[in-house]
């Protein structure tokens, strides 16, 4: 657009402003969810330096602002991925089934929390805990009840699990030998990113570094034997399930990234053998556009950073392709079935910014985990977006908007500036150390509280709207006790038939690896297949490796 008219346009801005101005507006901030102010409305004046080639372009062209495929959906739906797993194996085995008959098209397998800490389920730290918010996973052996007459050449599998993520993963190879499935026609995702956890989760095993260094072992691993596997879902969800702004988010979920690129260069891997198979995790909170011009730029600044500073040289190690889920912490205890329309918008929210695979959240999580019902509405949620919509039919509908394109302009912007500062705390380990993230995350999650409790942010159902003769009416999952008792009864079982000899003389090769600089994968897949448990393995490096110990702050 040519000076002069834009100068016309402003001049009729003004004009406009000056009848404007006679009218009140409402007694309300006008803000972002994360606190960026909103302007009233946006001219061509918003968007007068943008540049399409260089900062928009098509689908599937650098940077990616529009998306990382040229068809997007209209050549594929994105992946309708629902999060599951409780109690034992079995159990889960029959909720996928059950998932899959009804349209999902992967799965994602949710762990308990002694899994996920590397704990068998006969721990004492285990007690109470086993099969409550995933499903218990002690040995291959579950592993393969998990997956029970499901095809694993057919199906893609997403497993959130970290510290404890290469072990995970090597049951997952190993029970797709037993399906007579190679390693190399396996598809799917490990969360494996442990970075966040240190910064926002909170359910680490080993210290930093060689926590780092059984990723970059996976990067090597898959590069030669799993290569259609995503080694690292680099995860903003639980950044912003903690409390950040969408900015933090953003900001922090890449800087993890830069820093696997780093750690994998370092490690002697070329770029372009690992990057393209490194794939993102983000959060769809409730603020429509706020979320879709995060995920816009995000891909742009993934795709920058990996060209130019990194020298990447595959294209697809510049694509950011990423999951979304729903944003657990928007959802409500009270009026719970409002939690679906929350549930639809943020779908639709991820599917705007052209995400490869969603999660949408049951009306229900914020009381259990998902009963049959309420996962079946988040699923049919995301099929009704897809198949009645229409929002699917156009490439970056939102593309060219002054609000959309301005707001995206701003995110990058912000995001950069996290980024100045975490270089200049010495990078994303020295800023862990110093609880920077940490207290970033914390303030932001206070002052969005105070903003509910004070009504300065309205949440409908707790703060206003509120049904005085609320009475819970939906059904609620519950967990059956004995399911612990029979888990632990069936670990027993396992470390007595097995072939002891050979599980002692794989832990004792995985120890001598760890000690040494051999890639440790090949070692623990070899302890997975003698029936080894999570908690032995886990044990075998905990002796080498100890646990990290966060530094407290006050």
């Amino acid at each position: 657009m040519t000076r002069d008219r834009l100068d016309e346009i402003k001049a009729a801005e003004e004009s406009w402003r000056a009848a404007r101005s006679k009218m009140k507006d409402r007694d309300t901030s006008f803000e972002t969810v994360s606190s960026l102010p909103v302007e009233d409305i946006y001219t061509p004046g918003d968007t007068a330096d943008f540049n399409y080639m260089k900062d928009l372009n098509f689908p599937g062209e650098y940077p990616y602002t529009r998306g990382v495929q040229r068809n997007m959906y209209r050549g594929r739906l994105w992946t309708m991925r629902q999060f599951a797993g409780f109690a034992t194996a079995e159990e889960s085995n029959r909720r996928y089934k059950f998932l899959l008959e009804r349209g999902q098209t992967g799965l994602s397998v949710a762990f308990d929390m002694p899994t996920i800490m590397g704990y068998d389920s006969d721990h004492p730290r285990s007690l109470g805990e086993v099969g409550r918010v995933g499903v218990a996973i002690d040995s291959l052996a579950d592993m393969e009840i998990l997956f029970n007459s499901i095809p694993l050449d057919q199906v893609s599998t997403s497993m959130t699990i970290n510290g404890p993520a290469s072990i995970l993963w090597c049951m997952y190879i190993a029970t797709g030998e037993k399906q007579g499935v190679p390693s190399e026609k396996l598809t799917g995702t490990i969360q494996n990113d442990i970075l966040k956890e240190y910064i926002a989760q909170k359910s680490w095993i080993f210290p930093p570094e060689p926590s780092m260094r059984l990723i970059t072992d996976i990067f090597a691993y898959a590069t030669k034997h799993v290569p259609r596997w995503n080694t690292v879902s680099i995860s903003g969800y639980h950044i912003r399930e903690a409390g950040s702004t969408a900015v933090q988010e953003l900001a922090f979920t890449l800087a993890d990234g830069f820093a696997y690129v780093e750690a994998g260069m370092e490690a002697g891997l070329d770029v372009d053998d690992f990057a393209p198979r490194l794939s993102f995790f983000f959060n769809s909170h409730i603020d429509f556009f706020e979320e879709i011009a995060k995920y816009r730029a995000a891909r742009r600044i993934w795709a920058r950073r990996m060209k130019e500073k990194y020298r990447a040289q595959n294209p697809k190690s510049w694509m950011l392709r990423f999951h979304t889920q729903t944003a657990g912490c928007s959802l409500t205890a009270q009026q719970p079935e409002n939690n679906i329309v929350r549930t639809a918008y943020e779908g639709l929210a991820a599917v705007l910014g052209g995400t490869q695979s969603l999660h949408t959240n049951s009306m229900d999580e914020v009381l259990a985990l998902p009963s049959e019902k309420a996962a079946q509405i988040a699923l049919r949620t995301q099929q009704i977006i897809a198949y009645e919509s229409g929002v699917a039919n156009v490439m970056d509908p939102l593309a060219g908007s002054y609000f959309v394109e301005a707001l995206t302009d701003k995110m990058e912007a912000e995001a950069e500036k996290y980024f100045e500062e975490i270089e200049r705390r010495g990078g994303l380990l020295a800023a862990i150390d110093q609880n920077y993230f940490q207290q970033e995350i914390a303030d932001a999650a206070y002052r969005y509280q105070r903003a509910i409790d004070k009504k300065e942010r309205i949440q409908v159902g707790v703060n206003e709207f509120v049904d005085p003769n609320e009475q819970l009416d939906i059904e609620i999952l519950t967990i059956d006790p004995e399911i612990e008792r029979k888990q632990v009864q069936k670990l027993q079982t396992l470390r007595r038939e097995r072939d002891n000899n050979l599980v002692r003389d794989n832990l004792d090769r995985l120890r001598e690896a760890a000690q040494g600089s051999e890639n440790m994968l090949p070692y623990i897949l070899e302890c997975v297949r003698a029936y080894a448990t999570e908690g032995e393995i886990v044990q075998t490096l905990r002796e080498i490796f100890g646990e990290y110990k966060e530094k407290p702050t006050f």
